[in-house]
């Protein structure tokens, strides 16, 4: 049996510092939006997603790969939508078996209000806090984690 591949002192340090990176920056964006806005971070990036399509419509399976949720948990963030009037589902017109999930003039102007209060806590917990060029180096190490090229 292979010996395991444990973590160098540099590798453990910097994992700790990721993983505790990984558990702040998120928990504050959800505070804030949930004290802002009476939004989850899943609620509100599935309606900054269907406001960025110039018709304000997505394929459900479309929108979950995008916003990086499977199809079951997106269907329960896009039903509390739903019961705030932010989103509808709709069936396809051609293909009755696909959802379509449509940002409602309601749902377009709560994504609009509460945009500017994301943006300042994104800016406050990450980016005020760097370099320029650090801001092009994490657009790089995140696509290397993501196996995607940086954009």
């Amino acid at each position: 049996m292979d010996e395991p591949r444990w973590l160098t002192p540099e590798q453990q340090a910097t994992w700790r510092r990721l993983v505790e990176v990984l558990v702040k920056v998120p928990a504050a964006l959800e505070a804030q939006l949930q004290r802002d806005a009476g939004l989850t971070h899943m609620g509100y990036l599935v309606l900054m997603t269907l406001s960025e399509r110039p018709d304000r419509r997505l394929p459900m399976s479309h929108l979950a790969r995008r916003a990086c949720a499977s199809l079951s948990r997106l269907s329960h963030v896009v039903s509390r939508l739903e019961q705030h009037g932010w989103v509808r589902r709709e069936r396809d017109r051609t293909d009755g078996r696909v959802q379509i999930a449509v940002l409602t003039e309601e749902g377009h102007a709560k994504v609009v209000a509460t945009a500017p209060g994301h943006a300042e806590a994104v800016q406050q917990l990450i980016f005020d806090r760097l370099t320029a060029a650090q801001v092009r180096q994490l657009n790089r190490l995140t696509g290397a984690l993501l196996d995607d090229p940086p954009a």
